[in-house]
């Protein structure tokens, strides 16, 4: 991964801030785990109110917790008084989404004037196993 020299002095604030403010990370029980320049990590422990028919935790849940993590990695790079918004990304779900969590991984790829790549994995913990379920890549815009 690069090493990247952050904008914002009190970047980790900053994105930590922003996160508590996404209620919809809230609804799912989601906590922001770990911020670095250009990296941004993001548990969600396993619950059944989240799975779909078969028991799974819900693609729809797992690709949340990727773009989350992505746009939050975006976000450790942009000037204090910028904000960024996802304009497209493509996942793959490599694995049903079971375990005792799930740990988003977003790390910044390209980190350009306007636009910025990323790419997220999201991996599935248990005792036993640790397994990777979804990848991500992502672009987002910086406004």
């Amino acid at each position: 991964m690069a090493d990247f020299t952050p904008l914002d002095p009190h970047f980790a604030d900053r994105v930590r801030e922003n996160f508590n403010r996404q209620t919809m990370m809230h609804t799912i029980g989601a906590a922001m785990t770990r911020v670095e320049p250009g990296l941004v990590a993001i548990e969600l422990p396993f619950r059944a109110d989240l799975c779909q028919q078969n028991g799974f935790l819900h693609g729809g849940v797992v690709t949340m917790i990727a773009d989350s993590a992505c746009g939050y990695a975006a976000s450790t790079l942009v000037p204090a008084d910028q904000d960024v918004l996802a304009v497209e990304f493509k996942v793959n779900l490599l694995s049903p989404a079971v375990g005792d969590k799930l740990i988003a991984v977003g790390r910044v790829i390209r980190a350009g004037r306007t636009l910025t790549v990323c790419a997220a994995e999201v991996t599935a913990y248990t005792k036993d196993v640790n397994k990777v379920i979804a990848i991500m890549q992502g672009t987002v815009i910086q406004r």
